[in-house]
Order: C-alpha cells, then sequence, then structure tokens
C-alpha cells in the first residue's frame, strides 16, 4: 500500500509544472542584494541600510502580476513578434513606439526596456524629493525589472519552449541552474557607472540577451536528445513535496555548453542595476544620502502588509485556475 502511494505521488508530481517567471526568488533575491555592493561609498551606507528591504522584496512583481492588470507585460518583449528586424527597427522612446504600434499592441507583447527607462527617471525624481519609501520601492522593483531584461528567454514568444517541445526550460535556465551553481559564479562586478543614455542602455540588455537565446533553445535540445528521460529528469523534495526537477548530471551538462552564460548574465543584471541606481542619484544632484529619513514610514509598511495578502489571495486564485 505504501509503495502504491508513493507511485501515486511520484505519478502526481510528473505533472507539475516546470515553468517559472522571472530569475525565480532565489536569483532575484541574490542579485538584487549584491547590487548594492557594486555602489559608491556615498551611496553604499545607505543602501546597505535597507539591504533587507531590497533583498526581501525583490519578487514583489513576479507576485504582483497576479493581483495587478498589466503587471506581466512589464517583465519581457516578444521580440520576434515584430520580425527579424525587430531590435533595430523598434523605436526606443515610448511616445514614438505608442505611435508606430499603438499601446495596446506594445502591452499585448511586452514592454520591459520602456519600464525600465520610466522607473529610473522615477527613481530621480524620488532621490530629489528625499522620499525613503519611495526610492527603496522604485529601487528594488527596478532591480526586478533590469534583471528580467537579462533573461534571454524574456525576448521570445517561445518563453518556455512550450513552441519547440521544451516546456519547462524557462525555470530551467533561470531557477534551476543558479540555485545548483551560482554559489561557485564570480560576482565581482567592480562599481558601478553612470549611465549617460538610460533609454538606450536597456535596449543593450534586451539585445544582449536575445543574441543568447539560439543557444539557451539549442544546447537543451541537443542534451535531451543525448539523455534518456529518467536520466533527464530527477525527483527533490521541496516543502515536503515530492517535485520533479531537471537532474544534477542534465543541469550540469546544460551549464557547460552555455559556458558560463548563466553567470555572465547575472553578473550583467547586478552591475547594471546598481549603475542605474547610481544614475538616478547623480541625475538628482547627489544629494547627501545621510540625511534622508532612517526608516520606511508607517504607510509604507502598512500598504507592504496590504500587498502582500493580495498577492498571496491572487497566487491562490492562480492556482485554482491552473495558472501557475
Amino acid at each position: 500500500m505504501a509503495q502504491r502511494t508513493k507511485a501515486i505521488l511520484l505519478l502526481l508530481t510528473l505533472l507539475l509544472p516546470l515553468n517559472g517567471y522571472g530569475w525565480g526568488f532565489f536569483a532575484h533575491q541574490r542579485i538584487n542584494r549584491l547590487a548594492v555592493f557594486a555602489l559608491p561609498p556615498e551611496m553604499i551606507g545607505f543602501y546597505k541600510k535597507h539591504i533587507r528591504y531590497i533583498t526581501e522584496n525583490a519578487v514583489n512583481p513576479d507576485r504582483r502580476r497576479y493581483a495587478v492588470e498589466g503587471e506581466a507585460a512589464r517583465h519581457y518583449i516578444d521580440l520576434d513578434v515584430y520580425g527579424d528586424s525587430a531590435l533595430y527597427k523598434l523605436p526606443r522612446f515610448w511616445q514614438q513606439a505608442v505611435e508606430q504600434y499603438t499601446e495596446d499592441t506594445l502591452q499585448a507583447y511586452g514592454i520591459v526596456p520602456w519600464h525600465i527607462s520610466l522607473m529610473k527617471y522615477q527613481l530621480t525624481q524620488a532621490f530629489r524629493e528625499r522620499n525613503l519609501d519611495r526610492i527603496l520601492r522604485l529601487s528594488t522593483e527596478m532591480g526586478h525589472y533590469v534583471a528580467d531584461a537579462c533573461v534571454p528567454l524574456h525576448t521570445t514568444q517561445n518563453y518556455n519552449g512550450q513552441f519547440t517541445g521544451q516546456r519547462g526550460i524557462h525555470a530551467f535556465w533561470e531557477t534551476r541552474l543558479p540555485e545548483l551553481f551560482s554559489d561557485g559564479y564570480d560576482f565581482f562586478v567592480g562599481q558601478a557607472m553612470y549611465i549617460e543614455q538610460p533609454q538606450l542602455w536597456a535596449w543593450d540588455l534586451v539585445a544582449s540577451a536575445h543574441t543568447a537565446l539560439d543557444s539557451v533553445l539549442y544546447f537543451e535540445k541537443q542534451l535531451t536528445q543525448e539523455f534518456a528521460e529518467e536520466k533527464k529528469y530527477s525527483f527533490e523534495v521541496r516543502n515536503n513535496l515530492t517535485t520533479r526537477v531537471y537532474s544534477r548530471a542534465f543541469s550540469q551538462a546544460y551549464s557547460d555548453k552555455l559556458s558560463g552564460q548563466v553567470e555572465r548574465q547575472m553578473r550583467r543584471a547586478i552591475q547594471t542595476i546598481a549603475s542605474y541606481w547610481y544614475t538616478a542619484w547623480v541625475d538628482a544632484g547627489q544629494p547627501d544620502l545621510s540625511t534622508f529619513p532612517k526608516a520606511l514610514s508607517a504607510e509604507a509598511q502598512q500598504q507592504l502588509e496590504m500587498e502582500k495578502k493580495e498577492y498571496e489571495t491572487g497566487a491562490h486564485k492562480a492556482r485554482e485556475e491552473g495558472d501557475t
């Protein structure tokens, strides 16, 4: 009886989805945290003081996708919808893009580079206004979107390999590999730099990620032909649930084929996040951060708690509807 129960449990876990959203909680939090240490002396003390907030709330945009309409589009851009020359023909500035394609079209296929530019502008304003609540919120969430722009699978309609028989590759690349191997990555990225053209830089992130897309898909498909099904996947217990995951052997082989690609993209995200924070601060006139408020307002704390409940309600609803 016990063996039969175990067999049923294993069979059910085969049905559990392997797809993810964003880098995964682990990677997003690590990227945001490490970005703090790339800041210059004038900023690092301020950000280190709030590093727990910046780390723990790094995943809020992913949680919010269940509760806030229009949130999902901020995480990606489906370049392939716009044709082979999308990287060259898409307008870099929002108003021009709206005039050419309409806002509905842009929202339908993702707006991540334009949204990063908007957040940089908003963060600059928050520094000028000495608004701690907004500085922390915008810094944290900008970190999330910048990191997402560095993910190759966030630049295509085939974001989870669903069109190429590779369903699950999304979480494999951006969650499984960092969880297994990022302790061995070199995260010393140097100090943040001033970004002369923030909007164009966001597009550089997307272009770099999109260029890596072919290898992300090709190597996984190649290895799938070499690994038997029972060798490609394994089972691990997470939160008291037996879950199907990509095996360590398959993950290692894939990581080797990618030749440090995930590490490079994480490093790029870390350095760029710190640079956007730094650029916003410089453009705000380099205010003395030691004179800013020391703690979140009671209103901001209450808002975080309220949003957390909304996220949980939204996630529960999504699970009931099968959207996980």
